[in-house]
């Protein structure tokens, strides 16, 4: 039994590459015979996305959603607990969404081609400049109707817990002066923990919120938007069974995914 359990989970590991592998090349199919960008990100939610959890027994369950206009653009807030989160993501919201994502995904073959086919907006982090104009491309993508997801922590938890918010994606949203959605997951950290490659099997729940006008908000109201759409996260997560945040909500610069550093006298 030792040894087919990690048999078992590298047949389940290379079927998703050639599962991803296999929608990727239809999906590049589909667009240049429909010529419609939205093809894809369709294709994803109702046929990619579901098998991650399916191939290993886990279930995804998602809350009521609220009573929205989906065919409107939004900004989608969610925490970040596992590379699973993207298919759920996809599978759980009812509308094609972008992703906000690291530059460096950009040269994974299959999949970095797919992200830049269907508009996804990449961000170098090392460098401030970029990630401004990659930032300023996001808000041009809400602004012409494009409803755009991002993990504000900037990076996966490794324990489960909420961690500070960046500021960036909140910039995003009061330049294009659209509502913000908070999303909480839990349970993807379970099912596929940071740093490893098994897959486990384990429930995976998922809430989304009301939304959180931006509309007639400027900078000076960035700080408490962060901290209003952070609590709201962790009172999501809470319900759903998740642990909640730590006490810091607002990242600094260069500590993504972490809490400040304690002050020293």
């Amino acid at each position: 039994m030792k040894i087919l359990y990690p048999l078992l989970n590298v047949l389940q590991l290379l079927f998703l590459a050639a599962w991803g592998a296999f929608w990727i090349t239809l999906a590049g199919v589909m667009m240049l015979v429909t010529l419609n960008g939205s093809v894809p990100l369709m294709m994803a939610r109702r046929f990619w996305a579901p098998m991650h959890w399916r191939i290993n027994g886990s279930r995804m369950f998602v809350e009521p959603l609220p009573d929205l206009d989906w065919s409107k653009p939004y900004i989608f807030l969610m925490n970040h607990q596992s590379a699973m989160d993207i298919p759920c993501a996809f599978a759980a919201l009812p509308v094609n969404i972008r992703f906000i994502a690291k530059h460096v995904l950009k040269h994974v073959p299959f999949l970095g081609w797919y992200m830049a086919m269907t508009g996804m907006i990449f961000v170098n982090r090392s460098n401030h400049r970029e990630a401004l104009q990659s930032l300023k491309r996001a808000g041009e993508h809400i602004r012409s109707g494009k409803s755009v997801l991002a993990f504000p922590e900037g990076t996966r938890s490794r324990d489960g817990l909420i961690h500070p918010f960046k500021k960036g994606t909140f910039m995003i949203a009061i330049e294009a002066q659209v509502p913000i959605i908070p999303v909480a997951i839990e349970g993807s950290l379970q099912t596929l923990p940071q740093g490893g490659i098994w897959l486990r099997r384990h429930d995976i729940r998922v809430k989304v919120g009301q939304p959180i006008e931006t509309k007639g908000l400027t900078n000076e109201d960035r700080d408490a938007l962060i901290r209003r759409v952070r609590d709201t996260v962790i009172q999501l997560h809470q319900e759903i069974g998740g642990q909640g945040g730590v006490p810091e909500s607002i990242a600094e610069r260069g500590r993504e995914g972490r809490s400040p550093s304690p002050s020293v006298d």
